[in-house]
């Protein structure tokens, strides 16, 4: 889920390849990515307020990112800038759900459920293709179904809450694939950093207005941990994920994008105390093998 509006570019021939820095490049975005919920734990607002300042504070940003690579943020259609509008609003409500998991579950559960779109969208491929799935395609469905119940049921053991948090973070999971759905079209005309402009635009009002609904503390009274969040999701994350992506076939990036599960529960435990046992291992491992499978195939 945390790979919002970025396009896989057209793959850049093997040979201009400066594969170690650019590797680097694409892990290093994950694990930007990553320390994320951290800050949406850590913040004294609440947890969607925090999405809308990760989107508002990163605006002018992406504003300028946009146009220092030649991305216009004009001359959208009626059509294409409703489509923009509607995925925005999608993904206001998909960030608004996993920000709420994060609060709720483990960060390894909330991170590893909210990036399950991909799986979402292997899933779709076969009802638009009307084709039934390969070999490699079923042992991925089988493994995300297995490791979902084996991560939800340890859940339940630990308490009601965490479950249901995981339920919010697959409800994220599910709306990030429609979001990616319903902008595919508008990635031809208008760059990754074009769109996440009118994104935050569309989807930062949507946000403040939960919060809002739901009582939410929404004016910080520390502006470190928001700050955080813009800087390392919105601009370091995502800067180097659109970097980086058109370098790497699918395979590569499904690998990489473990690294987010990985880093997350690993403090996880060292920061907030949430110990995984051998099954939650196991669980995550049969998803992350699920997701990647579903990456490669993309």
């Amino acid at each position: 889920m945390e790979n919002e509006g970025v396009a896989q570019e057209e793959i850049v021939p093997r040979e201009t390849r400066p594969a170690a820095w650019l590797l680097l490049a694409l892990f290093g975005g994950n694990v930007a990515l990553a320390i994320g919920p951290w800050f949406v734990r850590i913040a004294d607002t609440g947890p969607v307020a925090a999405g809308f300042w990760r989107l508002f504070l990163a605006l002018p940003f992406m504003v300028l990112l946009a146009r220092a690579n030649g991305q216009r943020l004009t001359g959208m259609g009626t059509k294409t800038l409703a489509l923009v509008a509607l995925g925005a609003v999608t993904f206001a409500l998909d960030l608004a759900s996993w920000h709420i998991g994060i609060e709720m579950t483990r960060i390894g559960n909330a991170t590893l459920f909210g990036n399950a779109g991909s799986i979402v969208l292997l899933f779709w491929g076969f009802l638009v293709a009307r084709t039934l799935p390969g070999r490699l395609e079923w042992l991925a469905i089988v493994f995300a179904l297995a490791g979902a119940a084996i991560l939800m049921g340890r859940s339940l053991e630990i308490s009601d809450e965490t479950l249901i948090g995981d339920l919010f973070s697959v409800a994220a999971g599910l709306l990030y694939a429609v979001y990616l759905l319903t902008l595919q079209n508008a990635r031809g005309a208008f760059g990754s950093w074009s769109l996440l402009v009118w994104v935050s635009i569309f989807g930062a009002p949507v946000l403040l207005a939960i919060a809002l609904a739901l009582g939410e503390p929404v004016w910080p009274q520390a502006w470190g941990p928001v700050v955080g969040l813009f800087v390392l999701s919105q601009l370091v994350g995502q800067g180097l994920m659109v970097f980086a992506l058109r370098y790497f076939p699918p395979l590569v990036v499904g690998l990489a994008l473990l690294t987010q599960p990985a880093v997350a529960s690993i403090y996880g435990w060292l920061a907030f105390g949430e110990v995984l046992s051998g099954m939650d291992i196991v669980g995550m491992v049969l998803v992350g093998a699920a997701l990647a499978v579903s990456k490669a195939k993309a």
